[in-house]
């Protein structure tokens, strides 16, 4: 876990081995949902019960930067995680290519409604070659959902603070954890649900305002809304204000409202300007801006 390195020879392999094409012809090949996410039911490889994923420092990886992503996996957001799975060589190599960015890891999470689906969360380890794509593949997309206007975003949030251990806290440094969807967040994480799904013993519901507070000590938090004609942004957007929702909660400059073919294009953004910052080096340079990204 979390050795190697990304490389686009690797994914090249990979792309040509699962999909049948090159890397570059898969960024333009028109999957359904069902064609690149496989899983008929939750893998156990992404269970997150009693589990705790690490990021641990190596002689390999000194200066560990992990990064956390975290798809919206219910029925409206199907095309927004075909997008991210097939240009994922784009995501990487954006980043490793835009300087000395060697430490990186990804650890991946998959979103639901913790009210009605049956695999709300799943969690991947923390990976820095071409295993992201492989624990990608893990992920069952449920496509649930429920009658409410919000999905459990914020269980990333509880998930990358109470079950995962990153040494870049050691070292005074915060991990970086972006979520995505379409829908509003969601006020508060039901204890009795958590706690069946993760296997804490949780005693009261959390609220999302009052996790923010704690998840914010160790990580740089980011939400996308992706704005899509298969997505229900629009309709949220125009009946709810979505965008005031999301930016009176995160403030502007971690909310972002993004084009679906410009999905991989801010991922790379936001955590090549994070890992600049974190590196030390160019330190306004590429720094994520509230924004369409069309």
């Amino acid at each position: 876990m979390g050795s190697g390195r990304w490389t686009a020879a690797r994914f090249d392999e990979y792309a040509s081995a699962r999909y049948g094409v090159r890397a570059d012809e898969l960024e333009h090949k028109e999957l359904r949902t069902q064609e690149v996410f496989r899983k008929s039911s939750a893998s156990e490889t992404l269970n997150p019960y009693g589990v705790m994923r690490r990021c641990h420092d190596s002689e390999e990886h000194p200066n560990t930067l992990p990064v956390i992503l975290a798809l919206d996996v219910t029925g409206s957001m199907g095309q927004a995680a075909v997008k991210t799975a097939t240009r994922l060589n784009s995501i990487m190599t954006g980043i490793f290519c835009s300087g000395d960015i060697r430490d990186i890891e990804f650890c991946v999470m998959a979103i639901g409604d913790i009210h009605y689906d049956r695999a709300p969360i799943q969690i991947s380890q923390f990976e820095s070659d071409i295993r992201i794509a492989e624990q990608l593949d893990e992920v069952y997309f449920e496509g649930g959902g429920g009658s409410n206007i919000y999905e459990s975003y914020s269980a990333a949030w509880y998930m990358g603070l109470e079950h995962c251990e990153l040494h870049c806290w050691n070292r005074g440094k915060k991990g970086l954890l972006i979520t995505m969807g379409d829908e509003l967040p969601n006020p508060c994480l039901n204890a009795g649900e958590l706690s069946r799904v993760t296997g804490d013993s949780l005693q009261a519901d959390i609220d999302t305002a009052e996790l923010l507070k704690r998840v914010r000590e160790k990580y740089e938090v980011y939400h996308l809304s992706v704005d899509d004609p298969h997505s229900c942004y629009q309709r949220n957007q125009q009946r709810y204000n979505l965008d005031r929702a999301w930016t009176k909660l995160l403030g502007r400059g971690h909310y972002q409202v993004v084009r679906i073919d410009g999905l991989h294009e801010a991922i790379s953004r936001i955590v090549a300007a994070y890992a600049a910052e974190q590196n030390g080096a160019a330190q306004q340079a590429g720094k994520a801006k509230i924004g369409h990204f069309w």
